[in-house]
């Protein structure tokens, strides 16, 4: 499953506690009517995969959604859900934006181009 948006914060990477288990968060803007925001974990070694990337960034992330259940002291059954990505990366540009239009399938190619060395004409 993917999402795309932009992120709005990175944090630091967390140590839970002695067992060495590693978490990192983002915080990602969903780009809708009505935006979303979205915390997705990156666990372990793919807590790295955010350093190369900044508040702004528009990004598409590549997620699993998680559940668990925990039974408290008292017997009650408490669920969790996360959601945990495992890929990001920079998204792609929509057509018009910051990307110059194709050009037309007619369009001269240089080779089609006569250059000044290319003529016979003494002027």
């Amino acid at each position: 499953m993917e999402v795309k948006g932009t992120i709005e914060k990175i944090f630091e990477t967390q140590t839970v506690g002695n067992s060495g288990f590693r978490k990192r968060e983002v915080i990602l803007r969903t780009e809708e009517q009505y935006p979303q925001y979205l915390k997705i974990e990156f666990i372990q070694d793919k807590t790295s995969l955010l350093d190369h990337f900044k508040p702004g960034d528009e990004v598409t992330i590549s997620i699993n959604l998680r559940g668990r259940k925990w039974v408290n002291p008292e017997g009650e059954t408490i669920y969790f859900n996360s959601i945990q990505g495992w890929r990001i990366m920079k998204s792609e540009p929509a057509f018009g934006e910051d990307v110059p239009p194709p050009l037309p399938e007619d369009f001269p190619s240089a080779d089609d181009i006569s250059t000044p060395e290319d003529d016979d004409l003494p002027f």
